[in-house]
């Protein structure tokens, strides 16, 4: 009975711990939604936009071709990267080509393996082959607007602070879901959780300390200052890893106004919960006191755990009425107001599944440090990927 009872405790303090994370991210979400405009700037630098490609994600060409509609004054060019000319991709890059004859593309054949990430590997082999001093990495399951490149590298022109000039421009994103169970908690669990919790850490940390590859603007100065992408063909989180860097550097990492769309796999339950590991383990190499902390953030699932430790009581059921509305809010603040994520409204019924996951996840990422990625076996240490026997 004792046991019982503080397990009946312990349910009610995380509930009003994800309360109060609930209302915090309220207040970081009305903050980044009322600063202050950007003056439009007069300068509109010529960028290099680097897609490393591997097979056909639904949706691709359409992603592609979104990149080529830019209302952009300045000149910029994209460069596709395959490891060979016979992978899938490539034929779409080719019909690019002739749609868009205006439009400078090329594609860059990156046969050799640097490290395990394969994405960075070919970056790295693209570099060369830019024409600019400012890249742009997206990866090619994103979908832009055309007023993506100008939304973006106007970023670049904000006010120094102090002696910090902007080294990254990122931006938040949005998952586009297809007709499985596994895509549509995903895509859900971006817009309402991993969304307001970047917008918290930018909010409590002075700033964004890291990147996110739905959007990665550079300067060449500010890779160059570390030491190049090489170094980051050992992570599983390269964008993360290169924001950090970044902003070590001495670099301001920004966030720009413009929200993109990535397309959510199909999954089957199984191909979610490995992917779902995959990024919680990460996280956790990358943030390892932040992510302990994320534990508090699930007020949601507490809240029910709470109702059930409490066999149903009135002051359980309160409580878990008051933190579904506050949760309600937050993914409507965040995943429709901000991002504009339609789906959030269609899916909204299944946000309590897909917070009992999600702390399902997070208890089960501290049991082991291996994950499943392109078909083969790592370890993570300290972010690093190591091949396991």
């Amino acid at each position: 009975m004792l046991l019982a009872h503080w397990v009946a405790e312990a349910t009610t303090i995380l509930t009003l711990a994800g309360l109060a994370y609930g209302l915090l991210a309220l207040l970081s979400a009305r903050a980044y939604g009322r600063r202050r405009r950007v003056p439009q700037s007069s300068s509109y630098p010529a960028v290099s936009i680097l897609k490393p490609l591997k097979g056909i994600d639904p949706g691709m060409y359409k992603d592609f071709a979104s990149h080529c509609r830019q209302e952009y004054v300045g000149e910029y060019e994209i460069l596709f990267g395959v490891r060979s000319l016979e992978d899938e991709a490539a034929p779409l890059v080719e019909r690019l080509r002739a749609e868009f004859p205006d439009v400078s593309i090329r594609l860059v054949v990156c046969p050799r393996t640097l490290g395990p990430n394969g994405k960075v590997s070919t970056l790295v082999q693209m570099l060369p082959e830019a024409r600019f001093d400012h890249l742009l990495i997206n990866d090619s399951d994103i979908r832009v607007t055309p007023r993506y490149l100008r939304n973006v590298m106007q970023r670049f022109s904000a006010p120094r602070d102090g002696h910090r000039p902007v080294g990254m421009v990122t931006a938040l994103y949005r998952g586009r879901s297809h007709a499985t169970l596994g895509s549509r908690l995903e895509a859900l669990g971006i817009s309402t959780d991993f969304m307001p919790g970047v917008l918290v850490a930018r909010w409590m940390e002075n700033g964004l300390h890291f990147g996110l590859g739905s959007t990665l603007a550079v300067t060449r100065e500010a890779l160059h200052a570390i030491g190049g992408l090489e170094p980051l063909t050992e992570y599983l989180g390269d964008d993360y890893e290169l924001g950090a860097r970044i902003a070590k550097a001495g670099f301001r990492v920004v966030l720009s106004r413009e929200v993109v769309e990535t397309s959510v796999p199909a999954y089957r339950f199984g191909q979610f919960w490995e992917h779902q590991l995959r990024w919680a383990r990460n996280l956790r190499d990358a943030r390892k006191a932040g992510y302990l902390g994320m534990g508090l953030t699930y007020g949601l699932a507490w809240s029910l755990l709470n109702v059930l430790t409490h066999a149903g009581s009135i002051d359980s059921l309160a409580l878990l009425s008051f933190m579904l509305l506050v949760r309600v809010a937050m993914a409507l603040s965040v995943g429709v107001g901000l991002l504009g994520d339609r789906g959030v409204l269609r899916h909204l019924w299944l946000l309590p599944l897909r917070d009992l996951m999600a702390l399902l996840i997070w208890v089960w990422s501290f049991a082991d440090d291996r994950i499943m990625w392109r078909g083969e076996r790592y370890r993570l240490a300290n972010g690093k990927l190591v091949q396991a026997g």
